[in-house]
């Protein structure tokens, strides 16, 4: 009731003398309430016919001091290490130390009133667009490259791959540039830890595909021989490799909190310490507030289904140089083949099948067989 309707009601029943069941009939109010103003009009003039606030002088539902303190210190001690820190991770981390957290919107109210979060408008729906996630770990894997800075200023490059399915950091490193041999070894040191993939998903970047040259890069032929279906994304259209893009974002956001890292060296070891936080303690919102490792060793793992690119087969001819060594070109990569000192000069044949090379000399003397490693430009005498 407005105050001026307040002082109306209050004068019919006071200077008019009407009844207070006339007055609360002929002005829609209740007789309780016609009482009551006249009540406090009696007791404290025209102040008390001023509106007051309903609010409860106590509330004992509310939020403990002390809890709301511990929430403040919990969000600024993940803020300051980069991490996220919005309310169902301020939740999760609270019930991993024991303590039974408020609900997630009281958690948010907090940070609003204590000044943490600015309110922000209404964002665009979650129904407003589609999320596609593979069925099973290992289903597909997301692969792409990022830029960072050292402390000098040299730029880096930083190449992670994640598992579709539940945002496993499979593998990460870095390099100054990452040429064709870099990404397939750091493939097959992911393969190793977690089996190979069904799919690759990757951009169109000159590493992960020829196809704009008319050709097959290294790592496509590397799918190939193992099985592995690999997919490009659209030209200029990111979304499609959304996941390992929107990852790349958190981890910028963590090594910009930590000390700028001034090698290469200290970089990978940075990076190496936030993939272990990452994968086995903070909770994912994409994956039910879980971390990456529990929703990865969840289900069954998918593995390569596609068939199997035959070897190619090939005849090479050439000299074993001064240094006992001859050379061949393997996925735009020149691999040099250790055969010997002993044997420099010798003309020798290099019959190629696939990974598998033997080297024979024109007599027909078996001088090297080995399973060249495409990781590795130098194929020493101990890897037969």
């Amino acid at each position: 009731m407005s105050e001026s309707l307040a002082r109306l009601v209050v004068t019919a029943v006071v200077v008019e003398g009407r009844s207070k069941a006339e007055v609360a009939r002929d002005y829609g109010v209740s007789r309780q309430w016609v009482h009551e103003l006249v009540r406090r009009y009696e007791a404290d003039g025209d102040d008390g016919l001023v509106a007051r606030s309903r609010r409860p002088r106590s509330n004992r539902a509310r939020t403990p001091d002390a809890m709301e303190d511990r929430i403040v210190v919990l969000r600024k001690e993940l803020v300051d290490q980069g991490l996220d820190a919005g309310g169902h991770t301020i939740a999760y981390h609270l019930e991993r130390r024991g303590v039974h957290p408020p609900s997630v919107a009281t958690i948010w109210r907090i940070l609003v009133r204590r000044g943490f979060v600015s309110p922000q408008p209404q964002k665009r729906p979650k129904a407003a667009s589609i999320r596609f996630s593979a069925e099973m770990p290992n289903e597909r894997w997301q692969e792409d490259t990022t830029h960072w800075s050292l402390a000098d200023g040299t730029d880096v490059e930083i190449l992670n791959a994640i598992d579709d399915h539940s945002r496993f950091l499979v593998g990460s490193d870095v390099r100054v540039v990452f040429k064709a041999a870099d990404v397939v070894a750091c493939f097959h040191r992911a393969g190793a830890a977690h089996g190979f993939p069904a799919e690759l998903l990757t951009d169109n970047g000159a590493v992960f595909t020829a196809a704009p040259r008319g050709g097959r890069c290294a790592i496509e032929l590397e799918c190939d021989r193992l099985g592995i279906r690999d997919i490009n994304s659209r030209p200029y259209h990111p979304q499609t490799c959304g996941k390992v893009e929107r990852f790349h974002q958190t981890q910028k956001k963590w090594l910009a909190k930590q000390h700028p890292a001034g090698t290469i060296g200290e970089l990978r070891t940075q990076l190496d310490r936030f993939r272990s936080d990452y994968n086995e303690v903070r909770p994912h919102r994409a994956i039910g507030r879980r971390p990456p490792a529990e929703a990865y060793a969840a289900r069954p793992k998918d593995r390569p289904r596609g068939p199997v690119i035959e070897a190619t087969y090939r005849v090479r001819r050439d000299r074993i140089d001064g240094g006992g060594a001859v050379t061949l070109r393997h996925d735009s990569t020149l691999l040099h083949i250790k055969v010997g000192r002993r044997h420099a000069g010798t003309r020798v044949l290099l019959l190629v099948a696939g990974l598998d090379v033997r080297v024979v000399s024109e007599d027909g003397e078996l001088l090297r067989e080995l399973t060249i490693d495409p990781t590795r430009s130098y194929q020493g005498l101990g890897k037969r």
